[in-house]
């Protein structure tokens, strides 16, 4: 029986912090268990966890698009400031792969981990050397090759038990 995604991305929180990107991704499809997983480390934890869709959204509303791109990372930095603790949970990342926004949103999730562990959703897969972001056919897709990261991948249900099931790796 494997155990809940929750529980896996709690021990990888603890290796992550030995890292120099302390970045922990709970990496799968939709309706794999991320979300749940995110909002019962936060119950149990009392860990911040942000919508990143929703916060960027109501800030960047009155920007120009050339402003967007030239002013999310920091604004994500600054909703980042915000939050108290050590672990923050990132949940709904999406927005950061629109095109208009011109971010590398790998590159920046590593950079907000310098100084505190971050835990981020990420709606794609993880095949053991890449972490992909949507289909090559799609504006957004993205791969990353050896992403640096700590990657707890929420897979599909397990036959066995009927709940979602994890593989951790690290590829830091």
């Amino acid at each position: 029986m494997s155990l809940p995604i929750s529980s896996n991305i709690e021990r990888q929180i603890e290796q992550a912090s030995q890292l120099y990107h302390r970045l922990v991704l709970v990496v799968g499809a939709h309706h794999t268990g991320k979300t749940r997983a995110l909002q019962a480390l936060a119950a149990k934890h009392d860990w911040p966890i942000l919508s990143v869709n929703l916060a960027l959204a109501e800030r960047l509303l009155e920007l120009t698009v050339r402003q967007r791109a030239l002013r999310v990372a920091r604004i994500l930095s600054d909703l980042l400031a915000e939050q108290t603790g050590d672990v923050v949970l990132l949940d709904n990342l999406e927005m950061l792969f629109h095109p208009d926004l011109e971010q590398d949103p790998l590159r920046l999730l590593q950079s907000l981990s310098r100084n505190r562990t971050i835990v981020a959703t990420w709606r794609g897969f993880y095949d053991g050397r890449a972490l992909v972001y949507a289909t090559p056919d799609h504006p957004e897709y993205r791969r990353f090759e050896d992403p640096q990261a700590v990657i707890v991948r929420a897979q599909t249900n397990d036959p066995v038990n009927g709940t979602p099931s994890t593989v951790m790796e690290t590829s830091e």
